[in-house]
């Protein structure tokens, strides 16, 4: 019988949930996502959908050599109620936590040398995934289609950019393996990394890993945050413009950052030399407002320029570079992911604001992803509604590309206590 939503009775007793389904006809389908009825739903939600088994076992992976008991969760139930220093140590325990407290946010933190509760005031964490933080708003100063927590497809570029040059980096430049991608359920994307070397780097290490992915620096009133020097550009930097030429210029007609006033304004104070921005200013001020031609027209500017003027090159030897990092590059919360204590959301959460659950994805998959495709809470419940069958699909989609991620953490843990075991039998 097909069902909606709209029609289950949900009753929680201890770790025993029980649901009763009303028949309810279809045309009740309302096809908006409501948080009132996330009581209700947020139980069905982590029985059925939620992947109990694979998310323990990737806690666990990540908690080793530790106990899983050791690592800390964290709830954010009604009425913004906070709950840290929870702990698990088992699927079952999992959801009879789940099922009794019916949290509207989980967070994933880090692994004691004890039972977080026991060891919440002296306790010592020892492990921690690498995470990343990255999130739109911190991009308003550049994009213009939408601003703090409103997100578009235009505004999603920023996000493919960041997601595929963090990926590489980490894996080409640090050798890591193990790497999730999750959407964090609006408006940015999380990493984690959990590779042992990843998990076990201390804070001086992952303050060092941050700083070397860290290109745009500076404060609110510091307007170029960009500067490469002159000599040769590190390997990393050159393939991080490789993947930034490959959507600047459509990045360039979304948010046509040169078109208003304001923003050519922006621009021209990105550019040091003052005879070089009066140039590009009386140059660029009579075209039209389209960012992609007045770029090209400054393009054309600057190879002039710096060939008339080979005695000051030097100093604008990478200026386009600096451009193009400035309003493409990521821009990582570098807290984040310098401290241990930080809680990220866990995977597959639901965003008490929109619905949206936290999908795993694929790097590679990041550009053909579309926001409205994204499973919602009420799209995975409700039969009848138009999105439900495209939305659980993506959703199995997703708890596969988690599985892929955890069975290859799984076959590292085990070749890497193999290894130990062997070190020790030779000493």
């Amino acid at each position: 019988m097909s069902f909606t939503y709209f029609g289950i009775i949900a009753q929680t007793c201890s770790s025993t949930l029980t649901i009763r389904f009303k028949q309810m006809p279809h045309h009740k389908y309302v096809g908006q996502y409501d948080a009132n009825e996330l009581p209700v739903m947020l139980p069905i939600y982590y029985t059925r959908h939620f992947p109990q088994n694979i998310f323990c076992r990737w806690l666990a992976c990540g908690s080793s050599p530790q106990p899983l008991s050791n690592r800390e969760l964290s709830f954010t139930l009604a009425d913004d109620v906070y709950l840290r220093y929870l702990s698990i140590s088992n699927q079952k325990e999992f959801l009879t936590l789940l099922q009794k407290k019916c949290p509207f946010k989980l967070d994933v933190g880090a692994v004691y040398n004890t039972k977080p509760s026991m060891g919440r005031h002296d306790g010592v964490v020892l492990a921690r995934e690498l995470v990343f933080d990255i999130d739109l708003t911190d991009y308003d100063e550049v994009r213009t289609c939408c601003q703090e927590a409103k997100v578009c497809e235009k505004c999603w570029k920023f996000m493919i950019i960041a997601c595929n040059i963090i990926d590489k980096a980490l894996k080409e430049d640090f050798g890591f393996q193990n790497i999730l991608w999750v959407f964090s359920g609006r408006r940015g994307i999380h990493c984690w990394v959990s590779d042992y070397e990843a998990r076990t780097l201390d804070t001086p290490g992952r303050g060092a890993l941050a700083d070397y992915l860290c290109l745009i620096t500076g404060g609110e009133n510091q307007y170029k945050k960009v500067h490469l020097g002159s000599d040769n550009l590190h390997s990393s930097i050159r393939r991080a413009l490789q993947i930034i030429d490959k959507y600047f210029e459509q990045v360039l007609q979304d948010q046509e950052f040169f078109a208003s006033t304001e923003g050519l304004k922006a621009f021209l104070k990105l550019i040091p030399d003052e005879a070089l921005k009066a140039q590009t200013a009386k140059r660029l001020e009579k075209m039209p407002a389209s960012s992609l031609e007045r770029w090209q027209e400054f393009r054309s500017i600057y190879d002039n320029y710096c060939r008339e003027n080979a005695g000051i090159t030097r100093r604008l030897k990478y200026l386009i570079e600096e451009i193009k990092i400035q309003y493409c590059y990521p821009r990582l919360d570098v807290n984040v992911t310098k401290g241990f204590n930080h809680l990220l959301k866990s995977p597959f959460s639901i965003h008490p604001k929109t619905g949206k659950v936290s999908v795993v994805f694929k790097p590679k998959e990041a550009e053909r992803m579309k926001l409205n495709e994204i499973p919602t809470i009420d799209s995975l419940l409700d039969d009848n509604s138009p999105e439900s069958e495209l939305h659980r699909k993506n959703m199995t989609k997703s708890v596969k590309n988690f599985q892929e991620v955890v069975f290859s953490l799984e076959k590292a843990e085990a070749l890497r206590r193999r290894n130990d075991a062997n070190v020790s039998l030779e000493f």
